[in-house]
């Protein structure tokens, strides 16, 4: 160790560096991989103490209504959640699923074998529109076998949201749907025994440690359509169990996708124009609502520059987030109607839309969106059986990240190749703690290129805990040092999902 140290800041050659700095990046994911270990045990450890109904009535007859045929990979993991529920420990899985692979499906299910079995679910989304996205969904899957679904959000009218209360504190609610409203302490449960948590990543620990705390050891799904790179989910969620969705739905077709710069603009508008004429639907999005200071193109004045001139004669809508609520439900109520056939929005629209008629997504100044955030925006089209594109609108002139960027956006629609050249772009970020973004600070691991390093690591700390779980040795008294002195202030947090 002394050795790897002095070399790393003395090396004799650019080989001895790498060979010091793997060193010392082992120490770090040692420590780490001990410590996802140790939390994952501690959770082992618990006692639920209920069973789950996994044919019950309500179940049997959602099989036999379910819209269309499964995909293998929901099969898969519908059965992995099976299995996981009926261990006598919390379950805490990672769905982690592509865009459009059907989450919210394996998201009914499980909280129809939680009604079934006498619990309550909490299903928790980071946005409203989301929220209510999931609540629409959820009720027109499940409300028809008998399952009483409520939304809650923060800005519900005082009565609605103390008849919504009582009724969840009394047991009359199956499934709550909302956002961090949540989390409020007026907000109690029966029974409370099943979690979803969609969107995960951006929610914080103490977030999730409060919803938790709701229930007694309540299981728990979390969901996320941003696929992680391999190293990062044996970093990040070391001490959860993880089912992927890596299968479409049948019949729909993949996304194609343009980058044009501002000088194709003219053709972008006329390729809009007949996919309107052909009855479908646009989603034109901007990275600012109003005119700035900035030579950002804005929301507002795009959406006045359409119906003055562009579009002049078609039915423009407009979307954002200072908009009130009753105002944004309006707006995506008629789009989804068709009232409206393009749709000027900022970012909210990034995740829980779902307008199966919408067949073109156009994202102006596309160079000032990371790569996740434009595969997200991108799965809002090609969710019908009509051919959908995305058109990635950027400025002439744009960094040479940008370039790269729109490049690898146009080559593939595979989430996970794109989650890996990001990580390689861009960092991993922190990878655990309670902050939920920015790159780590300090550190010395690079999960661009330690990847068997994290594997090697998991394996080493797996054979130290197997022969001595409290650390107690005399070899292991430098591990348990680094183990309290880095995450002494996470070790209450070591009980949470």
């Amino acid at each position: 160790m002394a050795d790897a140290i002095r070399e790393i800041h003395r090396p004799a050659a650019l080989e001895s560096f790498e060979q010091a700095r793997k060193r010392l990046a082992f120490e770090e994911l040692l420590t780490l991989q001990t410590f996802l270990i140790v939390k994952r045990r501690a959770i082992e450890k618990r006692e639920k103490r209920r069973q789950y109904q996994f044919d019950g009535e309500r179940i049997v007859e959602f099989r036999k209504t379910i819209p269309y045929e499964p995909t293998n990979a929901q099969k898969r993991a519908v059965k992995e959640i099976r299995e996981t529920l009926a261990k006598p420990y919390p379950m805490n899985l990672l769905l982690q699923g592509d865009v459009g692979s059907g989450k919210t499906l394996v998201a009914a299910i499980s909280c129809l074998y939680a009604a079934d079995s006498g619990l309550q679910s909490a299903f928790m989304a980071p946005t409203e529109i989301l929220a209510q996205q999931h609540y629409l969904n959820l009720e027109k899957l499940m409300a028809p076998l008998g399952v009483k679904i409520l939304l809650l959000t923060s800005d519900m009218r005082s009565k609605t949201k103390r008849e919504t209360l009582e009724a969840l504190e009394k047991g009359k609610v199956d499934v709550a749907v909302g956002t961090h409203a949540l989390l409020e302490e007026a907000v109690k449960f029966k029974n409370l025994g099943f979690l979803v948590i969609d969107e995960r990543h951006k929610f914080g620990v103490l977030q999730r440690a409060a919803l938790e705390s709701k229930g007694k050891w309540p299981d728990c799904l979390m969901m996320t359509a941003t696929p992680f790179p391999r190293a990062l989910v044996l970093t990040e969620y070391g001490d959860t169990d993880l089912s992927i969705l890596d299968e479409f739905p049948k019949g729909r077709k993949g996304i194609k996708t343009f980058w044009r710069n501002d000088s194709k603009r003219d053709e972008v508008y006329q390729f809009a124009k007949e996919r309107i004429l052909k009855g479908e639907q646009v989603f034109w999005v901007l990275p600012v609502v109003e005119e700035s200071k900035t030579f950002l193109k804005s929301a507002i004045q795009m959406y006045q520059h359409f119906q003055k001139e562009i579009f002049h004669g078609f039915k423009v809508g407009l979307l954002h987030g200072k908009m009130k609520k009753d105002e944004k439900e309006a707006v995506m109520d008629a789009f989804k109607k068709k009232e409206i056939q393009i749709l000027v929005s900022t970012t909210v629209v990034e995740v829980g839309i779902d307008v199966p008629n919408a067949t073109l997504m156009v994202i102006e100044h596309a160079e000032r969106f990371g790569l996740a955030q434009l595969h997200q925006l991108r799965g809002r089209v090609g969710r019908g059986s009509e051919q959908s594109y995305c058109f990635l609108l950027t400025s002439p002139v744009i960094s040479g990240e940008a370039i790269q960027r729109m490049k690898i956006m146009v080559s593939t629609l595979d989430g996970f190749k794109l989650s890996e050249f990001d990580l390689k772009m861009r960092g991993p970020g922190e990878i655990f703690g309670l902050a939920q973004s920015g790159r780590r600070e300090g550190g010395i691991v690079d999960l661009k290129r330690d990847v068997d390093v994290v594997d090697e690591a998991r394996r080493v700390a797996l054979e130290i805990l197997d022969r001595d779980p409290k650390l107690t040795s005399f070899q292991n008294q430098s591990l348990k040092y680094s183990l309290d002195s880095k995450y002494r202030n996470l070790l209450d947090l070591a009980q949470i999902s």
